[in-house]
């Protein structure tokens, strides 16, 4: 094909890549994980917090590299040992993913809601969190994101004046109010009024209905929106990090160290694997790849407005979004190609920028699709005001959006790596 990757054949200088260099890699990235191991269980101990996160992520990525190699390289491998793993990584993988996955869409829910309501500053997160939305101030409690603002505290009984005015007194007030307003329409009214707006006097006058007011209660809407996101996936991160635990805890994390400590010694390959070449397996995940990416529908990609898209926002259907399912296959399939290069080249070869570039943009494809399902998830919180709502809908909206922008830059990505490889 005319989008085969030259780097597969050239970076040997003629001399195949057989299963020998599958079993050097395999260990390396085994090895890896055991010192990950180690890292983590030490932070843990200590309470570090950092140190924990950065073995948690060194086993996510130690964890990925060994199941991808073993899925494109599977004919290399004793099946029975290698179906038996393989699950158990990705089980592992997934696991220690969600709690950092909650928490970047948090931050990412939280920035768009920012940048949308043009607010000088960050919108607080849980408790201790920053300064609120511009005109958020009276709100007393800025979490209850499900119930309309507090009133200002005030005396429980009206003044004296007011109890004894009685009907007249009201009946004098709008007349005098209707008397002003003609008054007000002449040359003589309007520089009287003027000269009673400049005066230091106490002047009450009631906000009528504009576009103040409803910008506010836009604002209002996006800190209810901000807090109901905070509070849901908090409570959703909270969870992913118990269940990290106790999955780091079990028998069958157990199991899988046990297994992967097998491997940093011992490669269990097939009697012909250490004189196979590894070129042909490589350019199959390659093909798939490529075979994936030509059932996109580039020519869309990166249109402000995807119709189709939104055709099911507003269904009660949580599922993932039917068109996102094939990009995050594309982006699966990429990984896997970087890793067969991986393989291939070892730990000394050179990056391919444009794959780097393919797949940061269907990373962000990724937490962006994710972002917006959240969205929508919380719009279905019940008994939530409409201006939250409302919110929660041009989140939604702006975060499909970003999803365009990204399938718009894998576009261009992928077709210069196409131009490149030709």
């Amino acid at each position: 094909m005319a989008q085969r990757h030259h780097d597969l054949t050239d970076s040997a200088a003629g001399a195949p890549v057989t299963g020998d260099a599958l079993a050097g890699y395999l260990r390396a990235r085994a090895t890896e994980f055991l010192r990950a191991l180690r890292l983590q269980r030490e932070g843990g101990s200590h309470g570090g917090t950092g140190e924990a996160a950065d073995a948690a992520r060194a086993l996510r990525r130690s964890a990925r590299r060994i199941s991808g190699s073993l899925h494109t390289f599977r004919a290399l491998l004793d099946a029975d040992w290698s179906e038996e793993i393989r699950p158990e990584l990705a089980w592992l993988s997934g696991t220690l993913a969600l709690e950092h996955a909650y928490e970047a869409r948090l931050e990412r829910l939280l920035l768009a809601l920012h940048r949308l309501s043009g607010a000088t500053a960050l919108p607080g997160q849980g408790a201790g969190g920053g300064a609120p939305l511009p005109g958020t101030a009276h709100l007393a409690d800025p979490a209850d994101a499900s119930t309309a603002p507090r009133a200002a505290p005030g005396p429980a009984h009206p003044p004296a004046a007011t109890r004894t005015a009685g009907p007249s007194a009201a009946s004098r007030t709008t007349a005098s109010a209707s008397a002003a307003s003609r008054t007000a329409h002449t040359p003589a009214g309007s520089r009287a009024a003027g000269a009673a707006t400049a005066s230091p006097g106490p002047v009450a006058t009631a906000p009528g209905p504009g576009p103040g007011i409803d910008r506010g209660n836009l604002t209002v809407g996006a800190a209810k929106a901000g807090a109901l996101l905070d509070r849901q996936l908090t409570l959703a991160r909270t969870r992913a990090h118990s269940t990290a635990l106790q999955a780091l805890g079990s028998s069958r994390f157990h199991a899988v160290a046990d297994k992967v400590a097998v491997l940093a010694s011992e490669v269990p390959l097939t009697p012909d694997a250490p004189g196979t070449d590894l070129v042909p397996l490589a350019t199959a995940a390659e093909e798939r790849l490529t075979d994936a990416v030509a059932a996109l529908p580039l020519v869309t990609a990166g249109h402000p407005y995807n119709a189709e898209a939104l055709v099911h926002g507003l269904s009660p259907d949580t599922a993932p979004h039917p068109q996102d399912a094939p990009w995050h296959q594309v982006r699966l399939l990429l990984r896997l190609h970087r890793y067969a290069l991986e393989v291939l080249h070892g730990d000394d070869g050179p990056p391919d920028v444009r794959l780097i570039a393919a797949g940061e943009a269907l990373d962000r494809h990724r937490d962006a699709s994710e972002a917006a399902a959240a969205a929508a998830q919380a719009a279905r919180t019940p008994r939530i005001a409409p201006a939250t709502a409302y919110a929660l809908g041009v989140l939604h909206a702006d975060q499909r959006h970003e999803v365009e922008a990204a399938r718009y830059a894998f576009q261009r990505a992928w077709q210069r790596h196409a131009v490149h490889t030709a």
